[in-house]
């Protein structure tokens, strides 16, 4: 299921939500709307006030200020069992002495569901989770991604109308955060369940959210897709904390509608789109780090766009340091003027042709277009 169109009546209103704990204001007059079938992610790091917000949507906290409505019904007073809405902690709380298909049923068996529509749902979320072969184990005799199931299955049981998940990955070791965070969005997508997630970790919020909040003592930063906060990052702070970034501090020379120029002491900057600034204004350039040539010669013509032909958007260095990630490979470039940045390079090949090595010395240059151009 996809969410549905933002033109239409949101399926979660938070208007002006604010909370305070004596002088420390948590969240600070936050008001978002999440669509129909949507997964949104909160991302930020700890202390920004993610984890409240959840709270407040699941109940558990009261705001100081403003109102929460679900599909157009104020909840913001209703307490946590009254709220058409499941939240998944990160610990997962489930029962240790009760087996797979009793933690399922839970929930269940609190509504006092007949004992066979209890049967045909829990059977259901078993099929969806993967874990029929486990119903009758208890979580001690489980993996870390198999109890991740089974809270999301119990979860899911009671049909949600909104999914809250609190870090619900964090337990995991790497790759098998990596892989249960494709089977999770799968599972919600084939329910169609509205979800709202928070995480500390980028890569997680990217890779399962529609649409992602970075928040920063308390307000949100940056609200977009995963590709508009990566590409296109509205300050410093967003730039530096999704994904590895190289910034430039510079001064702004030209500013037309189609191009700017920025000078940095490293080099000239080409930017092939304009800019809402003034000649002379301080500025930050970002460039990612996969966006960026690497070469140990002086490109040619044709390597390289019109700007730097004429001696824009390239620097000279030499290759301090190397990391081989397997898919990619990591370079620390040390400019002459003594600044460090990173340069990836996609390993496609097993075998490259052109290897770099420590200490040689290249060339580094960049496409305008891939330049961001942020207020100091």
């Amino acid at each position: 299921m996809t969410p549905t169109s933002p033109s239409e009546n949101p399926f979660l209103r938070i208007d002006g939500i604010t909370r305070r704990f004596d002088e420390v204001v948590a969240v600070n007059d936050i008001s978002l709307d999440i669509q129909k079938g949507e997964i949104f992610a909160l991302l930020g790091s700890s202390g920004c006030g993610k984890s409240t917000l959840l709270r407040m949507l699941g109940g558990f906290e009261t705001p100081t200020a403003g109102r929460i409505f679900l599909e157009g019904d104020d909840i913001t007073d209703l307490p946590p069992y009254e709220r058409p809405i499941n939240m998944m902690f990160q610990s997962y709380a489930l029962f240790p002495h009760l087996t797979v298909y009793d933690n399922i049923a839970f929930g269940l068996r609190r509504d006092h569901m007949p004992r066979d529509q209890i049967a045909q749902r829990v059977a259901e979320m078993l099929e969806l989770a993967q874990l029929k072969p486990y119903a009758k184990r208890k979580p001690h005799q489980l993996s870390g991604g198999q109890q991740q199931r089974v809270a999301l299955a119990r979860s899911l049981a009671r049909r949600p109308r909104l999914l809250l998940l609190d870090e619900p990955l964090a337990a995991l070791d790497k790759k098998l955060r990596e892989r249960t965070q494709i089977e999770l969005v799968n599972i919600l997508r084939q329910v169609g369940v509205t979800c709202v997630i928070v995480t500390h970790d980028q890569e997680e919020a990217m890779t399962m959210a529609d649409r992602i909040a970075v928040m920063r003592d308390g307000r949100f930063l940056q609200l977009g897709t995963p590709v508009e906060v990566y590409e296109t990052p509205n300050c410093l702070f967003v730039a530096d904390f999704i994904g590895d970034v190289n910034l430039f501090a510079g001064r702004v020379e030209v500013d037309e509608p189609d191009h700017v120029v920025i000078a940095s002491p490293q080099c000239r900057h080409y930017v092939s789109h304009g800019i809402t600034g003034t000649e002379g204004m301080p500025v930050h350039v970002a460039i990612r780090p996969e966006k960026i040539c690497l070469q140990e010669r002086e490109p040619t013509v044709e390597q390289r766009e019109s700007p730097a032909e004429h001696g824009y958007n390239c620097v000279r260095g030499s290759i301090e340091g190397i990391a081989y990630f397997g898919k990619y490979t990591l370079f620390h470039v040390l400019l002459d003027d003594g600044m460090v940045i990173k340069v990836t390079r996609e390993n496609a090949a097993r075998h490259e042709e052109s290897r770099l090595l420590r200490g040689q010395k290249v060339h580094a240059w960049w496409d305008g277009s891939d330049v961001v151009v942020l207020n100091r």
